[in-house]
């Protein structure tokens, strides 16, 4: 009689040798019982200690080709071409999610089988690879083991998947600087004022391929592309090896220490590698279509800052106000919220879209030029379009005359003066010599 449960491989020998003693027990008795608990019992033994592999994938795609007379051209359907389903059938290709979403649909091959992953199911696509800008992403060096589009697409929905998870942990709300239905104004409209502080940005003259030429563009950011953007930044930020990080050294005196660095003809790399050292990640990533991009600040899983640039608009006053902007927002919105700011500069500070945003560009300006020195000077230095003035008030600030030549241009809407102080064309080129 049964007493107690299969635990161990002697209980296990012991319940076969009684099962073959119950076998012949007469239907309806107690020993039939017994047999049919023994047998359970058994089983669940064995399920545990001795698991059947699941049959091979590519058996399985076989088998169901004999079984509906299926010959390797009615695989191209479900596999993509002649020469994949030689390759998968000669097990030179792995199945891609895509393939095996086309053959448990199609040849009700089971879902655990293909991806071998016993009473797994094959959920929805989180990632629709026809909604990303798959192009842009691979030549930007997303994904370095493919070289091409073509071979990428096959594997895109898995890909995707894997470099979008990090995304899952960062409990945070995107904030994003551009709404739908505004466009950028003409490079003569008047700057933008808050609450006092007029504000400036880059002029629209120099922007590559941003403005959309159709009429209907809603021009609001696509915040797929923004997802992916920001998933291979954290990507980039987990190669970066830095030391500890401590919250007390974001404060307005760093920003500003930062924004001296500027008088350096290498002020940015400068930056850079203070930030780093300072245990702040610093990534310059190009933007992808649609995302109308210049910097981004959000925080990595362990709250550490992430600092985020995409040198859109290729020049020395875009650059730190951009840095500056970014670090406004890490000094007051990322110390205690779970946010991610993405910002458009030009929309920024045209449109002043949020209340966070006010305050950052507030700040930032303050920070780059300090306002009470700003309101004292900058109508002698407008007035008499002097460019030594210009160039000497920026050394007593200790600041890139660029800085100074961008708002005097932002502000008086004049964008063709003080082309030569802009340093235009050399933000990129100096982080891709480095």
């Amino acid at each position: 009689m049964i007493t107690k449960m299969i635990r161990t491989e002697k209980d296990y020998q012991d319940a076969l040798e009684h099962l073959n003693v119950l076998m012949d027990s007469a239907p309806g008795s107690p020993e039939e019982d017994e047999l049919e608990l023994l047998s359970f019992l058994v089983e669940k033994y064995e399920e545990e200690h001795f698991p059947i592999d699941l049959p091979d994938p590519v058996e399985a795609i076989k088998f169901r080709m004999e079984q509906q007379g299926l010959t390797r051209k009615d695989l191209v359907q479900y596999i993509g071409s002649q020469s994949k389903v030689s390759e998968v059938l000669n097990r030179k290709r792995p199945l891609s999610l895509a393939m095996i979403r086309a053959l448990h649909k199609g040849l009700g091959i089971p879902a655990d089988v293909l991806l071998q992953d016993s009473g797994k199911r094959l959920d929805e696509r989180r990632y629709n690879p026809e909604e990303y800008p798959l192009k842009d992403m691979v030549s930007d060096g997303y994904f370095p083991e493919y070289k091409s589009l073509k071979s990428f697409k096959e594997h895109a929905e898995e890909l995707l998947e894997q470099l979008l998870s990090p995304l899952d942990s960062l409990k945070e709300q995107m904030v994003l600087c551009r709404s739908a239905g505004i466009k950028p104004l003409s490079g003569g409209a008047a700057p933008a004022v808050s609450n006092g502080h007029a504000v400036y940005a880059a002029s629209i003259e120099d922007q590559t391929g941003e403005i959309e030429k159709s009429q209907e563009a809603t021009f609001k950011m696509d915040e797929k592309s923004l997802r992916v953007w920001q998933a291979r930044m954290l990507q980039i930020c987990e190669t970066q090896n830095l030391p500890r990080y401590s919250g007390s050294i974001m404060t307005e005196e760093f920003i500003q220490s930062l924004v001296r660095l500027s008088v350096f003809s290498n002020g940015p790399l400068l930056a850079e590698k203070v930030l780093l050292d300072s245990g702040i990640h610093f990534v310059i990533l190009p933007h992808l279509p649609k995302t109308y991009l210049d910097g981004a600040c959000f925080k990595t899983a362990s709250g550490r800052p992430v600092i985020g640039m995409t040198l859109r608009h290729d020049r020395l006053d875009n650059f730190w106000f951009t840095l500056a902007h970014e670090l406004s927002h890490a000094l007051l919105h990322l110390q205690n919220d779970h946010l991610a700011f993405f910002d458009d500069m030009e929309h920024v500070l045209r449109h002043a879209c949020n209340e966070q945003e006010v305050e950052a560009n507030r700040l930032s300006m303050d920070l780059l030029i300090p306002d009470e020195i700003w309101e004292a000077e900058k109508e002698t230095i407008a007035a008499t379009m002097d460019k030594h003035a210009l160039i000497v008030f920026a050394r007593e600030l200790g600041i890139s005359p660029a800085i100074v030549a961008g708002r005097l241009r932002w502000e008086s809407g004049n964008f063709a003066i003080y082309n030569d102080l802009l340093g235009s064309k050399t933000v990129k080129r100096m982080f891709t010599e480095e």
